[in-house]
């Protein structure tokens, strides 16, 4: 098996999406490192490695405990933590003899590493524009540019980023978001499965949405929605990020039920009547591509959007779209009609399409061509002999 180690935004168990999907079936060919933006550790006094087996095989969670006086964020990059998770990380890289690996980054934040870590094949997957999204650093741009000019493959997660990474990398290939077919179909059948507690007592049509919760999501469409049509209920399935949950709309039919597990999602999407994807039209949205679309579609649930550009250019013969908030209630309104016939075959296709096992299989092919090319390590190893060090041993 090679070995690949992925510099990571997302932490590993948090909403199960594109990282997860196919690093799981990339397990299957690769011992795995996911490396997790640090964790603030108020209460030690030195820097310590965590690394924990994922729920997947051949794949271990790494996180540094970066001592600070105070709790915050830190990222990849943070010139107080980097140094520390460099010489930790490099030591277990000895301990384990995890030689030669491919190196997979989803944050440019973590160009660092790329410099301070032998390696074999640099992958970037860019599932975001990162640099649009609230909060982000500053010197993300400028690493973007260094990472996709160094990056041996360049893989994107719609067809908007492609456009726009492919003119900095001529490796740059298109991989929209996929999805576990099965996994959702079971939604399908609405009495497969007994109503989540949270809307076991609605009645009237429902209405939802799973995914996170943050300043991407149309706030304002919500509180339309929910004002216009006091008999829908407006049901929001996930974690609510980077704003305050005293922006959120609130209204008696508008629902928010917190993050579920992966496993819990189809019993949610059985019940709904329309699956909505109220993304706002903002910078943050510009090259978005939502994961959900097709699993939404497992379930052949109607579908109404926004008019998010990829959405319409990749689905947009079997997902309704709202202009505006009077069209996007029109549509809802004519979606809640739907006995869905006319779109199952389109729908079929579309899935056969995009599956994430496909997609992992054929990025697995270009690495594998690079890798069985490249003999070595590009970069000599150099490793810290004296290191606070908290990892089991990983499975060969």
């Amino acid at each position: 098996m090679y070995n690949l180690i992925c510099f990571s935004h997302l932490r590993w168990e948090f909403v199960w999406q594109r990282p997860q999907h196919l690093l799981s079936r990339l397990a299957r060919h690769y011992r795995i490192l996911f490396v997790e933006e640090p964790l603030a550790a108020t209460h030690e006094s030195a820097p310590r490695l965590e690394a924990q087996p994922a729920n997947v095989p051949n794949i271990q969670v790494i996180r540094l405990h970066a001592p600070v006086r105070e709790a915050r964020w830190i990222g990849h990059g943070d010139p107080a933590a980097q140094p520390d998770y460099t010489r930790l990380l490099s030591r277990l890289l000895k301990n384990e003899d995890f030689d030669d690996p491919a190196l997979w980054l989803y944050t440019p934040m973590a160009l660092d590493f790329v410099d301070d870590i032998p390696h074999r094949l640099l992958v970037f997957d860019v599932m975001d524009e990162l640099s649009a999204f609230k909060g982000a650093p500053a010197q993300l741009i400028e690493r973007e540019k260094e990472l996709l000019r160094r990056a041996d493959l360049v893989f994107t997660g719609g067809a908007s980023l492609y456009r726009s990474k492919a003119q900095c990398n001529s490796n740059t290939y298109l991989f929209s978001s996929g999805v576990e077919i099965d996994h959702f179909a079971q939604a399908a059948a609405r009495d497969r499965f007994a109503p989540p507690a949270e809307i076991a007592g609605l009645s009237g049509p429902v209405l939802g949405y799973f995914g996170v919760i943050d300043e991407r999501m149309d706030l304002p469409l919500l509180a339309h929605l929910a004002s216009t049509h006091p008999d829908w209920n407006i049901v929001l399935v996930g974690p609510v990020v980077k704003i305050s949950h005293d922006e959120l709309p609130q209204a008696d039919n508008l629902l928010y039920c917190g993050m579920k597990r992966y496993e819990e999602l189809p019993a949610y999407l059985a019940h709904f009547d329309v699956a909505l994807i109220p993304f706002a039209l903002n910078e943050a949205t510009r090259f978005l591509s939502p994961t959900k679309t097709l699993e939404y579609m497992a379930a052949h649930k109607p579908i109404v959007s926004t008019p998010i550009h990829d959405v319409i250019e990749l689905y947009g013969e079997v997902v309704r779209i709202g202009r505006t908030p009077q069209e996007f209630v029109a549509q809802v309104e004519e979606a809640l009609k739907d006995d869905g016939r006319s779109r199952r075959i389109k729908e079929q296709v579309l899935l056969g399409q995009h599956t994430w096992d496909s997609i992992a299989h054929r990025m697995n092919q270009l690495m594998t061509a690079r890798l069985n090319t490249i003999p070595c390590s590009r970069k000599p190893a150099a490793v810290e002999r004296s290191i606070v060090l908290d990892a089991p041993p990983m499975s060969r």
